[in-house]
């Protein structure tokens, strides 16, 4: 497998990949208000049946994201992109947020998203960036369990950050 930088004409497999996902378990929160402080607790709860769970975002902004030029990536095999992760700098922060990262259903679980946070991680390092973030659905389940064995550490929350009003985890690593 080689991850390498995004050309124009990779744009059309990287829209093709499926970004939908099956979840059998959910962070749910927990909001508490009282004695001056507000208390909030996120669980893991295994749901009655297996879910597929379409991706909040659209991918109608992958072309803008390639013409930013700054990190778009895409994991290729057999001459086939396999994956992708686009990434923009917030540089006032000295950070790299992870905007989208898919890679295709029937290469799941085989080191492809893991290597493109690699290449991603050095191309944030050789900027001077110190951190990647990126945000995930409660839902995700399979990508929270993906983000923290790859070392991302939960940092926060937006109650109704996706346009279907769904909770947004943060998780950030230090690079």
């Amino acid at each position: 497998m080689i991850v390498r930088p995004a050309e124009l004409t990779d744009l059309n497999a990287c829209l093709a990949i499926d970004h939908s996902y099956v979840t059998d378990q959910v962070w749910q929160m927990e909001e508490r208000e009282g004695n001056g402080k507000v208390t909030v607790i996120f669980r893991s709860i295994r749901l009655p049946r297996p879910v597929r769970v379409k991706y909040p975002k659209g991918c109608d902004n992958l072309l803008e994201s390639w013409r930013r030029g700054e990190c778009f990536l895409v994991a290729e095999e057999d001459v086939e992109v396999r994956g992708y992760l686009d990434m923009s700098v917030q540089s006032w922060h000295l950070t790299g947020w992870v905007d989208n990262l898919a890679v295709a259903k029937d290469c799941r679980r085989q080191g492809i998203g893991t290597a493109l946070l690699r290449k991603a991680a050095e191309w944030a390092r050789q900027r001077g960036l110190s951190r990647l973030m990126l945000e995930i659905q409660t839902k995700n389940h399979p990508a929270i369990c993906f983000c923290q064995k790859n070392g991302f550490a939960f940092c926060g929350f937006n109650d109704r950050y996706y346009t279907n009003q769904d909770i947004a985890l943060f998780f950030a690593r230090s690079i």
